[in-house]
């Protein structure tokens, strides 16, 4: 049955037959959402991972309102401005060794295609056409649109519907034991020649269920992409910009991949953004006398001023305080307040790094009853799949951030 509030509305991820009623947010302020009904809930997803500030930062709004009034909009193609050009350099200043060519997009799936579409085009451009594969790995999440779906997890569920519509690429388990590792070293030595590229979420797989990896995983490959020559992408569009304790996940294993995709917090949680960031000598590669072998993509909306403007001003914001601190006391009461989760019968692991907290349930039998209870709970915390976890905004306050816990606990514990 719909609601009347869905008339005209389809939701993301959502079965719109039987979903829950939407509750209608009306404002923001910090880790706060504002209700329609001025019921207040504490936000402990940060807007899928975007706020890392919290809500409503002033420098950001101050920004954006003047390049509101300034140039809200231009073109891309043949103009560029200013506040993408302060944008490009911070981030090739910020991100390790030579990733500083940028190339802007809106959202984080459009940034994996073009990484992909990079990847390709490269090898093409040296007149090689079969190395056209893509490597990703189980439990890997890299977008909704139709190739990055063909780089997810293809037993996860979310994607497994269009299997036989999406080009068939690599999936294959993450090598992380010896013996996978020798097992994705042979697969290299069997199919390198057609691999463009190897794709990976850095120490965190995201959306494909939160799954933590160690930095030598990262370590492994690199060693084998610069070996069997294949080009290495990091997806940091969720572990990028502090997530995971350090600015990039990358940082923490000291690899520099040759190209990688940020979004989500790239903008404060503020506007629709993200970057595909290529090592110099990827760029050089489309470098020729002949037009074919330019990169021929470009977003209607590619580096929009206003954007551009608030990912500055973002940028500036962690400048504005110790973010690092921030996440690492974020991390600390986490492990404190939900290791009693561990004693939960349903409760099959809880894993904390950085700002993120995950509980892993052995199962959840009703997802939309669980969802309307964390609200009952004056808390905004999105279960998926058999996961509860935490991703809030590093300004969070640590009374905020216990309400957070201790509904988690206390919605597990009463439902199971």
């Amino acid at each position: 049955m719909f609601h009347s509030t869905l008339k005209n509305i389809w939701l993301p991820y959502t079965q719109m037959n039987n979903c829950n009623a939407p509750i209608v947010a009306k404002a923001t302020h910090g880790s706060t959402i504002i209700l329609n009904d001025g019921a207040k809930l504490i936000d402990g997803i940060a807007s899928w991972w975007t706020a890392c500030h919290g809500y409503n930062h002033p420098h950001i709004i101050k920004t954006v309102k003047k390049q509101l009034e300034l140039m809200p909009h231009i073109m891309f193609g043949g103009i560029i401005h200013q506040p993408a050009i302060d944008l490009a350099k911070h981030l090739a200043n910020l991100l390790p060794g030579d990733l500083n060519k940028v190339f802007f997009s809106e959202s984080g799936s459009v940034s994996v295609e073009v990484a992909l579409k990079i990847a390709a085009q490269f090898w093409l451009n040296q007149n090689n056409n079969i190395k056209n594969k893509i490597i990703s790995f189980h439990g890997g999440y890299h977008g909704d649109t139709m190739a990055t779906m063909a780089v997810c997890d293809p037993e996860e569920g979310m994607h497994n519907l269009f299997k036989n519509i999406i080009p068939h690429q690599y999936n294959i388990p993450l090598p992380d034991t010896s013996e996978k590792q020798k097992d994705f070293i042979q697969f290299l030595e069997k199919h390198h020649k057609t691999i463009a590229a190897i794709l990976i979420e850095p120490l965190i797989q995201g959306a494909g269920g939160m799954l933590f990896h160690s930095p030598e995983i990262l370590r492994f490959l690199r060693k084998q992409a610069d070996h069997f020559e294949i080009l290495l992408i990091f997806d940091e569009i969720f572990t990028g910009f502090g997530r995971t304790g350090s600015f990039f996940a990358c940082e923490q294993a000291d690899v520099i991949p040759d190209i990688i995709t940020l979004s989500k917090a790239l903008s404060g949680g503020t506007m629709a953004l993200a970057a595909t960031i290529a090592k110099e000598y990827i760029f050089d590669g489309f470098l020729s006398d002949s037009d074919q072998h330019a990169l021929m993509h470009g977003p209607t909306f590619m580096a929009n001023p206003l954007a551009c403007s608030a990912a500055n001003a973002s940028l500036e914001v962690f400048d504005q305080y110790n973010w690092k601190n921030a996440v690492s006391s974020i991390e600390r009461q986490m492990k404190k307040e939900l290791t009693q989760c561990k004693n939960l019968k349903n409760v099959k692991d809880v894993r904390i790094k950085g700002a993120v907290a995950v509980v892993e349930l052995y199962n959840i039998s009703n997802l939309n009853r669980l969802k309307t209870k964390f609200i009952q709970q004056n808390v905004w915390i999105r279960p998926f799949r058999n996961i509860v976890y935490l991703t809030p905004s590093f300004t969070i306050t640590p009374e905020e951030l216990s309400l957070l816990t201790n509904s988690i606990y206390d919605v597990i514990k009463h439902e199971y």
